[in-house]
């Protein structure tokens, strides 16, 4: 399990329910680079490339553009 990809120990949300939103939207996000096989790379890779690629990121997100 990969606990560390968004650095969450260094986040300062500590107001009202941001904490648990933020938290409910990083496991979203890990789960779908985890499901995402159609390349060999890992959670940090994947992260990078979604962001300099969006075609890999729509990819990841399942949606057709």
């Amino acid at each position: 399990m990969v606990r560390f990809a968004f650095s969450e120990d260094a986040s300062r949300k500590r107001a009202g329910n941001a904490a648990q939103n933020y938290s409910i939207l990083l496991k979203i996000a890990l789960n779908l680079l985890k499901n995402e096989s159609s390349k060999k790379l890992s959670m940090k890779s994947k992260r990078l490339e979604a962001g300099w690629n969006e075609d890999y990121l729509l990819k990841i997100l399942n949606l057709k553009v």
